[in-house]
């Protein structure tokens, strides 16, 4: 039947107002889950995704050879499915001036043919891979000239975060939610519109262009930590009003 609720949002409904606090992985999505449940936005934790990087996987030496011959490449990663919106991200390179940079799309999924298909319709079929799975993303993201995440929405995105943590400048759609809460409105790398390919080639044209600080990059990414995310579950479960604050707000 049309418009019936799914299984989860079923459940969801029978338990959630029995507990006595919910967590959520960014502010954004305890915003959601506030008007989606009418839940107490002050009952609603945010706790971010830990990230660890180890320095030894990101020291490694790549598993793609375009990562060891001259020349920039542009990285992104995750699902070839529609939420990660790689389209726009094909039509955005394809918009670089800089014709001898290349793109890695990392990850795999059921949108691989119309990808490939698109580049080839873009003419950037030879400077674009679809390396599929890859085992250390970390060692590419070392040492890509830019990362950058075209979704049309997410959680949080750790992706993003582990770009930073390895000292990779970013780009980013403003897409709910997670992106504008790591890069703090933009501090730390570019926002642009979801699914506006004009707006992200013109930032990664800028991103492109400016010398990156990638200690400072590394340093924000700190901020994600385990450490901090078990103090503030902590705080949570051991029920220490006074440091109930959503992380990061």
């Amino acid at each position: 039947m049309a418009g019936r609720p799914s299984h989860e949002a079923r459940v969801a409904r029978i338990i959630l107002p029995w507990a006595d606090s919910y967590i959520a992985v960014s502010a954004g999505v305890a915003d959601e889950a506030a008007r989606t449940w009418h839940l107490p936005r002050r009952n609603i934790s945010t706790v971010y995704n830990p990230i660890m990087v180890p320095d030894s996987l990101a020291a490694e030496q790549p598993s793609h050879a375009w990562f060891m011959e001259p020349g920039d490449v542009i990285l992104a990663a995750g699902r070839l499915f529609v939420q990660k919106d790689f389209p726009t991200l094909l039509r955005a390179f394809a918009r670089l001036a800089n014709q001898k940079l290349r793109l890695v799309i990392v990850g795999e999924g059921g949108e691989r043919g119309a990808l490939e298909n698109l580049a080839r319709e873009l003419g950037i079929a030879g400077r674009v891979d679809f390396p599929g799975w890859i085992a250390n993303p970390f060692a590419l993201m070392s040492r890509a000239r830019l990362f950058v995440l075209s979704s049309r929405y997410e959680g949080l995105s750790n992706v993003l975060i582990e770009a930073m943590a390895c000292g990779c400048p970013v780009v980013s759609t403003d897409c709910p939610h997670g992106p504008r809460e790591i890069l703090e409105n933009g501090k730390w790398g570019a926002l642009v519109p979801v699914g506006d390919h004009a707006a992200l080639a013109a930032a990664m044209e800028d991103a492109l262009r400016t010398e990156p600080d990638r200690d400072a990059l590394r340093k924000r990414a700190e901020f994600f930590s385990v450490e901090r995310a078990v103090r503030e579950y902590e705080k949570i479960l051991l029920g220490d009003e006074n440091e109930s604050a959503p992380v990061g707000l």
